[in-house]
């Protein structure tokens, strides 16, 4: 799927909207990318703790459960699952939330340069 060029605009100023609903079209299912080189995988969504360093880049998403799989960095990198309902409800010591990165553009895991 080709990854529109005005992705940024498309879904909205809201950093707490962390799936919009156009978005889903995009987002692959759980387990669709399992054969695809890790460095290949396509990261499309981006959030993080505005109070931290911890980070949570999207490859996959499970509608039904609001759950998605990707690449986790805190206090080590991982692939793994993380729940977007949970990441949705986190308060940070500073109250706020977990936010979705309104200037991420989709980008292969290779070119973010993580490991």
């Amino acid at each position: 799927m080709e990854i529109p060029e005005n992705w940024t605009e498309m879904f909205g100023k809201n950093a707490y909207d962390l799936v919009p609903a156009g978005m889903l079209e995009f987002l692959p299912p759980m387990y669709k990318t399992e054969d695809v080189l890790t460095i290949d995988k396509i990261v499309w969504v981006k959030y993080f703790d505005p109070s931290s360093n911890w980070t949570w880049y999207l490859v996959e998403y499970d509608r039904e459960e609001k759950a998605a799989f990707g690449y986790v960095q805190g206090f080590e990198g991982e692939w793994g699952y993380f729940s977007l309902s949970e990441l949705a409800t986190v308060k940070n010591r500073l109250g706020l939330g977990i936010e979705r990165d309104l200037h991420f553009r989709p980008r292969r895991f290779g070119d973010l340069n993580l490991e």
